[in-house]
């Protein structure tokens, strides 16, 4: 039986490395996408990280323009919210006139990004697509117990290391605005996939 393909919006943390090992042993066939906008090579973490899962990925560069006004946003309503959300929903809508079925690490307590249930049902109407959510039934306890099983992590402060998720190339052009990112976004703390501890 031919496995169906599905494409996962990955940056390499324990959320989205954790939706793609569920929907391999859902029978999926998970092709791993990191999105860049050329700000910064912020892609390299994630390339690192799915090496280490052995899944395909691929880094698509889409506009810059798009995380431009995710900044000017930030700087609008002086906290990053809004437009993570813009950022994410932007991505999702242009990969949907790409791919028939699409995934994410959104987890059932995140609050942005996150699409709502009408949302994802005008998304999957408008662009005739699937947009799975394997996370969603998930609290944060069970999330790091499943990771701790599968996984060997690495956590690092916001900030302090490059990492492959939509915030940092915000933060960059912050930076290149004369803005302190760290004014805008609240610290917190970051955890990525730097080895397994079972086969997956």
């Amino acid at each position: 039986m031919k496995l169906m393909d599905v494409h996962v919006l990955f940056s390499g943390g324990k959320d989205s490395s954790l939706s793609a090992v569920i929907l391999k042993k859902l029978g999926y066939n998970p092709h791993l996408i990191t999105i860049n906008f050329g700000v910064i090579p912020s892609y390299k973490l994630a390339e690192e990280t799915a090496k280490i899962l052995g899944f395909k990925h691929k880094v698509i560069t889409l506009d810059r323009k798009i995380v431009e006004k995710a900044a000017d946003m930030i700087i609008e309503h002086k906290y990053p919210g809004p437009a993570i959300q813009y950022v994410h929903k932007t991505v999702l809508e242009i990969l949907a006139d790409e791919y028939s079925i699409l995934a994410d690490g959104t987890r059932r307590d995140d609050r942005v990004p996150k699409l709502s249930y009408s949302e994802i049902q005008s998304l999957e109407m408008r662009k005739n697509i699937q947009y799975i959510t394997p996370l969603m039934g998930f609290g944060y306890k069970t999330l790091r117990h499943l990771a701790s099983e599968f996984f060997i992590l690495e956590e690092i402060k916001s900030g302090t290391k490059l990492s492959s998720d939509y915030e940092a190339e915000i933060r960059h052009i912050l930076k290149e605005r004369g803005e302190s990112p760290e004014k805008y976004f609240p610290e917190h703390k970051q955890t990525r996939v730097v080895g397994l501890k079972k086969e997956i």
